[in-house]
């Protein structure tokens, strides 16, 4: 059997890598002969291939630019893209038992560029009379005419699984889709990480000195995907992370700014050590910053090498849960708090500008307290049970389940 998964797994933001692997090795496990290929929505073809350059420069623009314009312009690229990636496609799902579209945050209407691909893969399920699975996507609040025609043709298709990640996702398609299809909540598939556990974070190093990782995102991508106000979203700047920083370094503490993969947030991390670096005085503790990560596997060690980490970005936090090293999220998309309120870390979810010495403390306290494991290994769990239930569902679709999905 062959299962086409389509998603983000080429990203730069390497946490639709990890996730994506994650799908793969599920869907192959097992005693069932299935062979997985993904196939990524963007038409990349491998890690490392990105033009995130270009990419800030694009996303700057588009901000500035007025709702109509920016819209006739995504469109007017994407649809010339998508006319040579619709002949891959087809090729693809044609030579497919089953597809499936997960897990990311796909479900958003982001000037149509995810309605008008995710649009054309369905038309292709459609064509090709394929069973599709929707798996552990996100969904936004807000989408637009043509976004919900487009993601609507879902209805037309032999759909025998529908989840999506968090209760937030789950109101949203509600919201959008009353009359149903209806979505159950799984675990983010980025939870089933297949790496050793550390349990180094779980009690204090030697002289009480941490290794703090800094997941540092470009504020650009903050403002330009942010579900609330810009204004609201905590570490949107050089001094608030300098400010934290220098406080961690009198403390004594080894600071490690690292980024998700993209190249637009390894360089803002680069701006904010040169900024560190022309006020610092002497002090006891350390900055330094990692290599930008190009594939999951070199961002999942740089995670396992922190004591605690800090991060807006959803899969440094998933990842970091995962393997079990204490993590405090930043507040600027539901994804986010979605994430940390499903696996009860409230506690640790930062809304807000509060003040340096308050995210000092909170990093702490988080590493003191560590991961409970056994709510962790529930959570594993039930991530593992979420995948393997879409995986029997593939194999054996079951047509009149698809009211009760």
């Amino acid at each position: 059997m062959k299962i086409v998964v389509f998603n983000v797994k080429f990203s730069e933001n390497l946490g639709d890598g990890l996730l994506a692997e994650c799908v793969e090795s599920a869907l192959s496990a097992g005693r069932d002969e299935i062979e997985v290929e993904t196939v990524d929505l963007a038409g990349r073809q491998a890690f490392a291939t990105g033009h995130g350059g270009r990419r800030r420069l694009v996303l700057g623009l588009l901000h500035r630019l007025p709702t109509g314009v920016r819209q006739r312009l995504v469109r007017a690229v994407l649809e010339r893209r998508l006319r040579v990636l619709r002949r891959q496609w087809e090729e693809k799902v044609e030579a497919a038992d089953a597809v499936v579209i997960g897990g990311g945050n796909l479900f958003q209407d982001d000037d149509l560029n995810f309605p008008l691909k995710i649009g054309a893969v369905l038309d292709c399920v459609l064509r090709h009379d394929r069973p599709l699975a929707v798996y552990a996507v996100g969904v936004g609040g807000h989408w637009s005419e043509p976004a919900y025609d487009l993601f609507g043709r879902l209805k037309q298709t032999r759909l025998v699984h529908l989840s999506v990640r968090d209760g937030f996702a789950q109101d949203s398609w509600r919201d959008h889709f009353p009359e149903g299809p209806a979505a159950k909540i799984v675990r983010d598939p980025g939870l089933l990480l297949d790496v050793p556990q550390t349990n180094g974070s779980l009690c204090t190093p030697p002289g009480g000195r941490l290794t703090i990782g800094l997941c540092i995102t470009d504020p650009i991508i903050l403002q330009r995907h942010g579900a609330g106000q810009t204004d609201r979203i905590p570490f949107a700047n050089i001094n608030a992370y300098r400010e934290l920083i220098e406080l961690l370094l009198d403390d004594g503490q080894h600071v490690v700014l690292f980024c998700n993969g993209a190249r637009e947030d390894q360089a803002f991390a680069e701006r904010i050590r040169a900024s560190v670096a022309s006020r610092r005085v002497d002090t006891s503790g350390t900055l330094d910053i990692s290599l930008r990560p190009e594939y999951p596997g070199e961002l999942i060690r740089i995670i396992q090498s922190m004591d605690v980490i800090l991060a807006h970005r959803l899969h440094a936090c998933i990842a970091a849960y995962a393997l079990a090293i204490p993590h405090v999220g930043l507040d600027w998309d539901r994804k986010v708090e979605g994430f940390f309120n499903s696996v009860a870390r409230e506690t640790y979810f930062i809304k807000g500008a509060p003040p340096p010495k308050h995210v000092a403390l909170l990093l702490k306290a988080a590493q003191q307290e560590g991961i409970e494991m056994r709510r962790h290994r529930d959570i594993i769990s039930e991530a593992r049970a979420g995948i393997s239930n879409m995986r029997r569902r593939l194999i054996e679709p079951d047509l009149s389940a698809i009211a009760k999905i």
